[in-house]
């Protein structure tokens, strides 16, 4: 846990830490986008692309976290601290993100369908492993930039209402930049970025939405083979062409321009609030710091119970029969034997 700030400038200074963080998202996404492209082909180049966008945002922040804010231990203020039940924590958020996107697809079965083509080659299988770590890095990337230090800093700015909204609309019009993209996708976006706030904010960490984040996208990449952001090629092993109305399927953008999605993010909501009662309670409760002033709690606990129910009556005293003391007999000492016996005595 940081140490709190003091309140006089530092909701402001927080604002100009966001500030510098947005600037510094949009320098290393400009960074990593050349470099890539430079070191790497075009199969390659959207992998190291997305590492190299994560390493540099995560130095980048915590380098801003230690200098800046005099933070101990940059790397788990940003979000990832090395818990016990990590491991657990983003293996439910890839399980919640699954759910979404199986619900999304079963209404294209039931009201349209999917055209499905598979390829079972050994080449094809390891671009699918490259597929899938090209989505993690990706899912990553997100939750660093979107909910990461920046997120922090302005939440620390305009509280975490506020922050989640306004992260969210960040998101949205980012999303909004790439090509395809639609009024659906705005909205659709938007709700995706409420519900990862959300699951941000409920676990005080990066590990639940990352996961959720990653099975939102990879489920409909790799395992039904659909389009994300308009990119219908991630799968090399499954191809699904959806058939059905735009407002179900998203047309060419994929389920991340369907009304259908935005609806289901938005109820995913209320129910990821809830399922996450128990982290929240772990890691969010109020940390009672004791301020070095001794407190007899027993004491305390006496004199509210006797301003509550008045002092208590004096018991009646406890009577104790003491048993009566039997003389001891007098001891007979032998006179001596030149002692003169009773009697007068002649001086």
């Amino acid at each position: 846990m940081s140490q709190p700030e003091p309140t006089r400038g530092g909701r402001l200074r927080a604002y100009f830490h966001f500030l510098l963080a947005v600037l510094f998202y949009f320098f290393a996404r400009t960074l990593a986008t050349h470099t890539s492209q430079v070191v790497a082909d075009d199969r390659w180049s959207p992998l190291v692309n997305q590492i190299l966008l994560a390493v540099l945002l995560f130095l980048g922040y915590a380098v801003m976290g230690f200098w800046l804010n005099r933070q101990q231990s940059p790397i788990s203020e940003q979000g990832l601290p090395p818990r016990a039940d990590w491991f657990g924590e983003a293996g439910s958020g890839l399980a919640f993100g699954w759910c979404l996107a199986l619900v999304c697809v079963l209404p294209l079965t039931v009201f349209g369908g999917i055209a499905v083509s598979f390829s079972f080659d050994a080449p094809s299988w390891g671009w699918f492993a490259i597929d899938a770590a090209f989505f993690l890095f990706a899912a990553l990337a997100e939750e660093i930039a979107f909910r990461g230090y920046g997120f922090q800093r302005f939440a620390r700015a305009v509280g975490p209402f506020g922050a989640t909204v306004g992260f969210a609309l960040f998101y949205a019009i980012v999303q909004g930049l790439l090509p395809g993209a639609s009024r659906a996708s705005f909205f659709v976006s938007l709700a995706l970025g409420l519900l990862l706030s959300t699951a941000y904010l409920r676990t005080n960490a990066l590990w639940l939405s990352w996961g959720l984040n990653f099975g939102w996208k990879v489920t409909r990449a790799l395992l039904f083979g659909l389009a994300v952001n308009g990119v219908s090629s991630n799968s090399p092993v499954i191809q699904g062409d959806p058939m059905g109305p735009f407002w179900l399927t998203g047309g060419g953008f994929g389920l991340d321009a369907s009304w259908a999605a935005f609806i289901v993010l938005l109820v995913a909501i209320p129910v990821l609030y809830r399922v996450t009662g128990d982290l929240n309670f772990r890691y969010n409760a109020p940390l009672i710091v004791g301020a070095g002033i001794p407190v007899d709690l027993d004491a305390a606990a006496r004199a509210q119970h006797t301003a509550a129910m008045g002092e208590p009556e004096p018991s009646a005293p406890v009577l104790v029969q003491i048993g009566p003391v039997t003389p001891a007999a007098p001891s007979t000492i032998p006179a001596p034997p030149n002692s003169p016996g009773p009697g007068p005595q002649t001086l």
